[in-house]
């Protein structure tokens, strides 16, 4: 008995652009990076039955040039790619300016911790090892576009030299835009909304990214340590994103300024 994927009703070539699917405006936007076909295939099935439109690429050439012209809800990213690596590409995504919001998802047969850690340091959103169940690879695509579509009260918080603006999902760190991800960024919202506040690392999970079946309280230390370098002078000694030894983290407010808190923004 064949193998689901390769009956797929499909014809694929591989290259830098391997096809796509039909244009369904209404539908999110799926980028698909991965040089094996059979995989690109069952991927992009299991997405479009779930009312997914998707791109294939079969390597890392053009990715950012065609996600330029039409910006995908999600990047879905193999590693190990012809033309470069998936952690290349990952890294050119997190510094383009139009790009740098849009989760990204790796999907690789690397699997050790280190190769995790890795990932999420680079900006991942989740990090999916195979062989993978296709429909728990869609429940992930869904569970990550849920944190980012759901929405921050409208409130624009001004700590020492940190302006967070919630209803624009934008950060100005001493006068200065920093790009930032939106679970960075909703990470860092929720601690400057409860100053001085110890949290564990499960309470943020909860709190924070909400569907945590996928993630562990290890992607907690990987986004702060991300956030620190972000907005802290020297990250090594944090003036803000403080650890509390043995529980969790804290937003420290600088003692020579006040939080101004529930600023409704224009």
């Amino acid at each position: 008995m064949d193998r689901p994927l390769l009956s797929l009703p499909t014809e694929v070539t591989v290259g830098p652009i391997l096809t796509n699917s039909k244009n369904e405006g209404s539908k999110r936007l799926v980028f698909i990076v991965e040089d094996d076909a059979d995989i690109a295939r069952l991927v992009r099935h299991h997405l479009e039955s779930a009312d997914y439109e998707t791109r294939m690429f079969g390597g890392t050439h053009g990715v950012l040039n065609e996600a330029e012209k039409a910006p995908p809800a999600l990047f879905l990213l193999d590693i190990m790619l012809p033309g470069g690596d998936g952690i290349e590409l990952c890294r050119g995504i997190r510094k383009h300016p139009k790009l740098a919001a849009v989760p990204v998802i790796f999907v690789t047969a690397r699997t050790t911790e280190s190769d995790r850690v890795l990932g999420l340091e680079l900006g991942a959103d989740d990090y999916i090892p195979k062989p993978f169940s296709p429909r728990e690879l869609v429940a992930r695509v869904k569970a990550v576009l849920r944190r980012f579509e759901r929405p921050l009260p409208p409130k624009v918080t001004k700590i020492g030299d940190l302006v967070i603006d919630a209803g624009a999902m934008t950060l100005s760190v001493r006068g200065k835009a920093v790009q930032t991800t939106a679970t960075e960024f909703r990470l860092l919202d929720y601690l400057a909304q409860h100053p001085a506040r110890v949290f564990t690392r499960d309470q943020l999970l909860d709190a924070v990214w909400r569907d945590t079946a996928f993630v562990t309280p290890r992607s907690v230390d990987v986004y702060v340590r991300r956030l620190r370098e972000k907005i802290e002078k020297e990250p090594e000694r944090p003036r803000y994103l403080r650890t509390a030894r043995g529980t969790g983290y804290r937003f420290e407010v600088p003692r020579t300024t006040s939080a101004k808190n529930n600023k409704d923004a224009d």
